[in-house]
């Protein structure tokens, strides 16, 4: 670490800055239907997350080396791109967070870096095939077999559990739920650490490598696994309330059972992406599980216009950080003053939403009281992607219940 110069340690810090913003931006995955169905108290929550996002860093470096030699081209590359890929990533989370959507932390990472890299050496620079393979495909295929899963999964569970009618009976089976997705939402957690903590140290390798203080090709560094799980830990642990509120409330109405489905289902396709080096979403996976565990119940909904501009905010992940890393790139090009208007962009930037976000604060006292009205950029995503027929855009900030059980129906074991 001796050879670290003033401008790879600004990397570095912003490196970590981001792996905190993923953090907070995606505990939702982990924890919102565990909060919304009441299983654990929401502070509860976010500390176990917290604590095994730390814990999943260390199971595996796979994703890691995907990032650090796959995406883009190593030979002749600028540490200053490293760093205005992370600002552009850093701002599109900040930005979706603001307005509670749970986009892609990964997609803003892999955007922001294309970005800057093509601003800086063109299109050569990006190994297109890397791109394809483990980041777009897995990014279509991901919420969709998760989605398949949990379906599959939840009507599964109402099948086993439809012939229990006593009530001591229904408070147990219900207890077990909540037990299994105490359960199921630590898996996640791990998965969690095990994937995206990984972005981060990918992302600090590369820099190493172009500060010539690693080799092409090395492992990351015991310490910089360390600070990439702690710092991704305290991002989880102070909770992005916003997104919970939407993943939890937002898209469907969940109950125990369905959380567990929607979770193990969740965690299985991450852990196994991980293995294989597949950086894919883990938000994408949790939300797709998330809709498939509302479809599974019979006479469940999920509610399609949130969903729609969730997928709205899915597709700009990629080119809006993309941009926001190719401004910056054009800015550090132009010299050492260019690399300090970036910084300052960032610094005034991350502020001004900040401030903005406490107009209206969201937290573990008021997560669950109901999703927030529609701001600036949802009705401005809704613009140009307005929800279904007979969708009523108001009615974004009120979630929609399933329908009342009729007379002589047997009671859902999932309800209590």
């Amino acid at each position: 670490m001796e050879h670290i110069t003033l401008l790879l340690a600004i990397v570095i810090v912003t490196a970590l800055v981001f792996d905190f913003t993923n953090g907070f931006h995606d505990t939702a995955n982990a924890m919102a239907t565990t909060i919304s169905t009441g299983a654990l108290k929401p502070k509860t929550a976010v500390a176990m997350s917290a604590v095994l996002n730390l814990v999943g860093a260390f199971l595996s470096v796979e994703v890691a080396k995907t990032i650090s030699g796959g995406i883009i081209n190593e030979n002749g590359l600028r540490t200053e791109v490293i760093f205005a890929a992370l600002v552009g990533a850093i701002l599109w989370n900040l930005l979706t967070w603001l307005v509670g959507l749970p986009s892609s932390s990964s997609h803003a990472l892999f955007g922001g870096l294309i970005g800057a890299a093509v601003m800086s050496a063109g299109w050569s620079s990006i190994n297109g095939g890397t791109v394809v393979t483990k980041v777009l495909l897995p990014a279509i295929a991901a919420p969709v077999v998760a989605g398949i899963a949990a379906l599959l999964a939840t009507k599964l569970t109402y099948r086993l559990n439809r012939k229990i009618t006593d009530e001591a009976q229904l408070k147990s089976t219900a207890k077990g739920y909540r037990a299994g997705q105490i359960a199921s939402a630590g898996l996640v957690s791990l998965a969690h650490g095990t994937n995206d903590a990984q972005k981060t140290m990918g992302i600090i390798t590369l820099a190493l490598v172009t500060g010539g203080v690693l080799s092409p090709g090395s492992n990351p560094p015991v310490w910089v696994i360390a600070s990439a799980g702690i710092a991704i830990a305290l991002g989880t642990y102070l909770g992005g309330w916003r997104i919970i509120r939407t993943m939890g409330s937002g898209l469907t109405e969940l109950r125990p059972s369905q959380g567990f489905a929607a979770q193990t289902s969740a965690a299985t396709v991450i852990l196994a992406s991980s293995h294989l080096g597949f950086s894919l979403s883990t938000t994408q996976s949790c939300s797709g599980a998330v809709m498939g565990a509302g479809l599974g119940r019979k006479g469940g909904v999920v509610r399609w216009s949130t969903a729609t501009r969730m997928f709205v905010a899915w597709g700009l992940s990629l080119p809006a950080a993309g941009l926001m890393g190719a401004g910056a790139e054009f800015l550090t090009k132009q010299g050492p003053w260019g690399v300090g208007a970036v910084a300052v962009l960032l610094v005034a930037g991350s502020g001004s939403i900040w401030l903005l976000s406490r107009r209206k604060p969201v937290d573990h006292t008021n997560v669950n009281a109901g999703t927030e009205p529609a701001g600036v950029v949802t009705t401005a995503i809704s613009a140009v992607s307005p929800p279904p027929a007979g969708a009523v855009v108001p009615e974004l900030k009120t979630t929609i219940s399933a329908p009342a059980q009729t007379a002589g129906t047997p009671a859902d074991p999932a309800t209590v």
